[in-house]
């Protein structure tokens, strides 16, 4: 894919989420297939640009392009400043946040609160795209503020307006946060009446259902955001399934075992030890869900307090899983409707 003369490897896109897409994890997705990470988003106050929080999530220290940084807030003078001190400090794709649901965010009329005023979300576009000239500005948005406000195309044609390049597009209201299935037709609508690109998020979480999404929706590409966590792999599995239209096999115990191992590495060095153990604990959980033994474990993952107690679990784990198996072994009553489709 290419857009704004930036050439992707392709269109499969890792969603910013806080306190999931830090730089580890962008680095495993685009390790495993895919074509654009979205850094979790900053603020863009400048009284913040110092504090640890801010400064770890925007570190790209190593991290291959385009390096792709995501702002959010809800004035438009802040937020110019907060896009050029970001370039400043190597981001070559600026992306704004009109979509996060959560309350601390929207409670200061940020993230997704934002598509209640399309004047004001027209003013914050218009501004970063002026801060940021040689850079291309992207955004992501809901539906809507909520079911009987869905008005994704209007906030489009701002965007496109504004000078976007391109558009990533939740199937959810801020109402709905992420309950119930999102819906993909405001989507459509909103490929049909835009000429940038369009990229479809909401529940696309195998390679079966991002071919349906792109299919539906017509949309230039696919973001995935809950369904990689502890599947980074999920992204050349969509490659694969788009180019060939068949389906990868499940990965192997060992090669689940070394993404696994190095992932937490990564994070122990990113972290420093103590704050690195606390947070490998989320994403040893995802990279188990649903195996055999893994409520067990989990239990006594949770007690474990250095990177080599984290270590000697994890290799005592996966090494069970692979006694007379190649491939992960997942409890009948805990196995999602994508993990049978890939087993």
């Amino acid at each position: 894919m290419e857009f704004a003369g930036i050439r992707l490897r392709n269109a499969l896109f890792v969603a910013p989420m806080a306190g999931v897409t830090d730089r580890p994890f962008r680095q495993l997705c685009k390790k495993l297939g895919a074509g654009l990470a979205v850094s979790e988003m900053v603020t863009s106050n400048s009284l913040l640009y110092g504090s640890a929080k801010t400064r770890r999530r925007a570190n790209h220290a190593g991290e291959p392009g385009p390096i792709a940084v995501q702002i959010a807030g809800a004035d438009p003078q802040m937020m110019a400043e907060a896009a050029r001190h970001n370039v400043g400090n190597g981001a070559q794709i600026i992306d704004i946040n009109m979509g996060c649901p959560a309350k601390k965010v929207c409670n200061v009329a940020a993230g997704s609160a934002l598509l209640r005023d399309e004047l004001l979300v027209a003013r914050i576009l218009e501004s970063v795209v002026a801060a940021v000239p040689d850079v291309p500005v992207t955004l992501k948005f809901r539906t809507g503020w909520d079911r009987s406000q869905r008005n994704a195309p209007a906030i489009a044609r701002i965007a496109e307006a504004s000078g976007i390049r391109l558009i990533a597009i939740h199937g959810r209201t801020r109402a709905d946060l992420y309950m119930g299935e999102a819906e993909y037709e405001t989507i459509a609508t909103v490929k049909s009446r835009v000429g940038i690109p369009v990229i479809a998020n909401g529940d696309i979480d195998s390679p079966q259902k991002a071919k349906y999404v792109l299919d539906y929706t017509g949309a230039d590409g696919v973001m995935i955001g809950r369904a990689a966590q502890g599947r980074p792999w999920i992204f050349r599995e969509i490659e694969h399934y788009l180019v060939t239209g068949q389906l990868l096999p499940a990965p192997e115990v060992g090669e689940i075992h070394q993404v696994c191992r190095e992932h937490l590495m990564d994070l122990h060095d990113f972290y420093g030890i103590e704050a690195g153990v606390r947070v490998a604990r989320k994403h040893i959980a995802w990279y188990t869900k649903g195996l055999v033994g893994s409520n067990a474990f989990r239990q006594h993952l949770n007690q474990l307090q250095t990177p080599a107690e984290q270590f000697a679990a994890i290799d005592a784990f996966f090494g069970e899983l692979a006694v007379g198996s190649d491939r992960l072994q997942y409890d009948n009553n805990n196995q999602s409707e994508t993990e049978a489709l890939a087993a």
